[in-house]
């Protein structure tokens, strides 16, 4: 395997030598070539040493999903999300939606944002995937290794940014959608942007319904956004938003250990408030954040077992302030400072279930997080770029942790970039793991790991081609494991590991109407992990003649754990597929179209014990005005 990877760097090297026309790369999608969750400014995707997956709105758009992470799931080499049904990820028993990039993932290990402020459960650490809505999104930047340097802890294996829509243009356009399918499955949405003068808004009502596949699997949500922006004048702007999601969830347990009564109630919001500055020397932000959340859960009953006598209760908070400022005083140069606090945690208890009173308290902590980092990027005879940083982020639980960062970006040639860095990432333990429950360990310090990265990017055709292969190579150490400690399984940092592989992705536009994705992903990993792929695969074809759209894809994925005790394995490929029909203009218009998923019924499970549905099929009606 090692000497095939040398051989096909060496290959993909030896032929960027290619001629490409200069003017062409003007073509390519902005959306593709900017990013901001790099350097906290808009920057050239080439000229920064990381390794970022783009995906934007029309990736989005065309994808008719209600849910954002199955689509992140097959677009982003390296990127694997857990899923147990047909929609609904839902919390504790039996929970789905766990990222995992680059087999790096369990235990809060990526680091979710909106619009660059962090998201998560307070007390348990955990992402929150049903909040992350398809409809609100415009585009979300990937960062496949560390993003430790800017986002501090949880942004160990990586990082997925999720930029919110704003209504830039002129007026007011409104989409709705409507969607029914397999399993009872009802998907309703419409949302409104608006813009005079210097006001904008964008506002967003989801609701989504189904029986589920399995019996004692339903699922309901209902999730609102508003996103409110003033520009007062070119220097400065304000932008508040808020999202709000209320679902519940029935687990209906292993297929050979059902559960009855695994009923769960949550309620979740995130808000933020943020003042930028734009000048032509020197831009910036201060944004306010604060996410909390409310759950009612049942953990249920198994077979021969009694009904509960409590329920599990528990509110929980993440709020914070982000600083930064950027400063390009040096031809080619940019540099940002920036601090951050943060205040995570919450209270748990359990009520009796008849007469509501709290029976026991659980946990009722916080812990507060203080960082400073300084990241500085130099550009040189237009075709090197130079990034390093460092920051120190103080813990009120384990101390101080140092993270830094380097890299450099060389483009030899027109529509090329070879790039490699180096790069710290880490996780502060969460509060489950330092004060609840028997294994708990209030002496325990960050995971960290060290990610080692070389890419080959190139546009080939006029800009109509493009490709990157990556390489990299993780070393992670003090894991967080429960082991046996006199008699007693404790929390330890004992574990250690190395993943290493490579990821490739492929985009292609012969023609106006047809365009080509394909991605792939392979990893080899020091020991078995869960939701950790050592192959998965993805290929993607649209062709949309007149004013129909038809898009196949495909996606494989072997040697997946779903239990690393026993080694037992999952592979399957699914076949997806859509037709679509538009009335009028894509602004003023109506589509119709269908959509098919695991359309040859492969059956398989990416949770141990839950079985995923078969063939499914779902239509519906979008309509803009």
């Amino acid at each position: 395997m090692k000497n095939r990877l040398l051989i096909f760097i060496a290959l993909l090297a030896g032929t960027t030598r290619m001629s490409i026309k200069a003017e062409s790369l003007d073509s390519i999608i902005p959306l593709k070539t900017v990013v901001v969750s790099a350097n906290k400014i808009q920057v050239n995707r080439n000229s920064v040493p990381l390794s970022i997956s783009v995906i934007n709105r029309d990736q989005i758009e065309a994808s008719s999903e209600s849910a954002l992470l199955p689509v992140l799931s097959q677009r982003v080499p390296g990127l694997f999300v857990t899923q147990k049904g047909i929609t609904g990820f839902g919390v504790s028993e039996g929970a789905a939606g766990t990222v995992n990039i680059r087999g790096v993932g369990q235990g809060n290990k990526v680091l979710m944002l909106f619009d660059g402020q962090p998201q998560w459960a307070g007390i348990f650490g955990h992402a929150l995937p049903d909040t992350y809505v398809a409809s609100d999104v415009e585009k979300v930047e990937v960062i496949r290794g560390p993003g430790s340097l800017l986002y501090g802890s949880n942004a160990m294996g990586g990082v997925v940014n999720i930029i919110t829509r704003r209504h830039d243009q002129p007026g007011r356009r409104t989409q709705a959608r409507i969607m029914y399918g397999s399993y009872n499955t009802q998907k309703y949405m419409i949302n409104n942007g608006y813009n005079i003068g210097n006001f904008t808004s964008f506002i967003s009502v989801n609701h989504d319904r189904t029986d589920g596949h399995r019996p004692d699997s339903k699922f309901h949500i209902t999730n609102g956004f508003a996103n409110l922006g003033y520009k007062f004048n070119d220097h400065y702007k304000i932008n508040g938003n808020l999202s709000l999601a209320k679902f519940k969830n029935q687990n209906p347990g292993k297929t050979n250990d059902p559960i009855f009564d695994n009923i769960m109630n949550v309620t979740r919001g995130t808000t933020s408030l943020g003042v930028e500055n734009n000048y032509q020397k020197t831009s910036g932000a201060l944004r306010l954040f604060y996410n909390w959340g409310d759950h009612k859960i049942n953990d249920g009953y198994h077979t021969g077992k009694q009904p509960k006598t409590t329920l599990f209760r528990s509110d929980d908070h993440n709020y914070g302030l982000l600083l930064y400022q950027s400063f390009r005083l040096i031809q080619g140069n940019s540099f940002t400072v920036g601090l951050d606090y943060k205040n995570w945690g919450g209270h748990a208890w359990n009520d009796n279930i008849q007469s509501g009173d709290k029976a026991n308290d659980i946990i009722d902590k916080k812990i507060d997080e203080t960082a400073g980092y300084a990241i500085m990027q130099q550009d040189l005879f237009n075709m090197l770029s130079l990034n390093a940083g460092v920051r120190y982020e103080h813990n009120s639980s384990f101390g101080g942790e140092w993270i830094p960062q380097a890299g450099i970006a060389f483009r030899p040639f027109t529509g090329n970039a070879i790039k490699a860095s180096l790069s710290k990432g880490f996780r502060s333990p969460n509060l489950r793991e330092l004060y609840m429950y028997g294994s708990k360990n209030p002496d325990l310090k960050p995971e960290n790991m060290m990610n080692y990265e070389l890419s080959i990017g190139q546009y080939w055709l006029d800009g109509k081609l493009f490709t990157e292969l990556t390489a990299f190579y993780i070393d992670g150490k003090d894991m967080i494991q429960a082991i046996p400690v006199d008699g007693k399984d404790k929390n330890m940092n004992t574990g250690s590991f190395t993943n290493k592989g490579i990821e490739f992705e492929l985009t292609y536009q012969p023609l106006n109407q047809l365009s080509f994705d394909a991605n792939y992903s392979y990893l080899h990993t020091s020991k078995p992990l869960i939701a950790a792929p050592e192959h998965k695969a993805y290929f993607d074809i649209t062709y949309s003649p007149g004013r129909f759209v038809f898009n196949v894809n495909v996606q494989s994925i072997f040697d997946l754990y779903i239990n690393t005790n026993t080694k037992k394995k999952e592979d399957y490929t699914l076949l997806n597929a859509k037709a679509m029909y538009r009335f009028g203009t894509r602004d003023r218009g109506f589509n119709l179209f269908v959509k098919g998923e695991n359309l040859t019924a492969t059956r398989y499970s990416i949770n141990e014990g839950f079985p995923m549905p078969k063939a499914i099929v779902m239509g519906g009606i979008d309509i803009t005005f």
